[in-house]
């Protein structure tokens, strides 16, 4: 029984190319966006002018300003900002519909809470099986149908394979998992690494000192995802792996723009001032992932220096010392993770 009918919720660049995808095998899809003129714009001409003004919508997506309309579908995705999941469950939790799948489709921690976005979800609407969909996606590539795969993690296999066969295309892979904690963990923490990433861009450290700094970033991930009770394999696949890989090696990414315009000296104000679309969920993020680690015992050194520099006006050039004044380590003791 493949899922027909989706309720996008976010008219963002991600919630619109999630939308394409939706619909590109056959199905509906109905698009939740605040702002009337988008709603008017994609209804009309089939275009999102704030998000992706290039690209065409299919026309089996429409969308609407009243949620009530998105949450009316077989399965859900939420496609806002990591931060505003609660609110955003809060606003539909009237209009779900017990056993929807609700797919989150952001990528971070709860900054107020430290809670996982999957946890949220299932605090505000218990009812719902909660999904992640995850991995290395710039919102533009798959909007036009650029080949991707993505891991897509729930705990029930038989709704998996649904969401799979309704989603699935050619050009949009999903893989499914049962480890939404993994898929939750690669998520958030890649976007750390990321700014990370351009910082050490940024400040013209070379290509050996970026690579060194995704593979120690991948430690950090693997010791806290396995702290939190992940599978190894999940945080080495595409929500984990692929999406640091991806994340850390294109100026595409908004996170590592965010870590080349702090390497020039722009403050993170100033940044996320920019305009639209550049939210960089690791600014939020950092300090989450820090607080989560700090209570399982688990040393995350890069995403500490991350917190430090975008929470507590650290130096980068004296943050960038002290990761390289660190004690010399034998590789395999530094990645023992602890176990929950």
């Amino acid at each position: 029984m493949t899922i027909r009918k989706f309720g996008i919720i976010g008219g963002g660049a991600w919630g619109t190319a999630l939308a394409n995808a939706a619909t590109a095998n056959g199905g509906v899809a109905v698009m939740w966006a605040r702002e009337p003129e988008l709603v008017e714009a994609v209804n009309r001409t089939h275009r999102n002018p704030l998000f992706l003004p290039d690209i065409e919508i299919n026309p089996f997506v429409r969308a609407s300003g009243d949620i009530a309309e998105a949450c009316n579908a077989e399965a859900i995705l939420l496609s806002t900002p990591a931060q505003h999941i609660r609110a955003i469950c809060e606003l539909a939790a009237p209009h779900v519909k017990a056993g929807v799948p609700l797919v989150i489709c952001a990528k971070g921690i709860e900054l107020q809470t430290g809670r996982l976005l999957s946890e949220v979800v299932a605090e505000v609407l218990p009812q719902a099986p909660v999904g992640v969909l995850s991995g290395p996606t710039f919102a533009h590539e798959v909007a036009r149908k650029l080949p991707t795969a993505v891991t897509l993690a729930i705990a029930d296999s038989a709704m998996g394979d649904r969401l799979v066969a309704g989603l699935g295309s050619a050009a949009f892979r999903p893989y499914r998992a049962s480890d939404v904690v993994g898929a939750q963990i690669g998520g958030a923490v890649k976007n750390v690494i990321a700014i990370a990433a351009g910082i050490v861009t940024g400040r013209g450290l070379g290509e050996n000192a970026r690579a060194a700094l995704m593979t120690r970033g991948l430690a950090e991930m693997m010791r806290l995802g396995l702290a939190l009770g992940a599978r190894a394999d999940t945080l080495m696949g595409l929500s984990g792996l692929g999406d640091l890989v991806l994340t850390c090696s294109s100026a595409t990414s908004r996170n590592m723009s965010l870590g080349l315009a702090l390497a020039r000296g722009e403050t993170l104000k100033a940044y996320l001032a920019g305009g639209r679309g550049r939210t960089a969920e690791g600014a939020y993020t950092a300090s989450a992932v820090i607080a989560r680690a700090s209570q399982h015992g688990v040393d995350m050194p890069i995403s500490a220096a991350v917190d430090a520099i975008l929470n507590r006006d650290a130096d980068i050039d004296q943050a960038i010392e002290a990761l390289l004044r660190r004690p010399f380590r034998d590789e395999s003791e530094a990645d023992k993770e602890p176990r929950p």
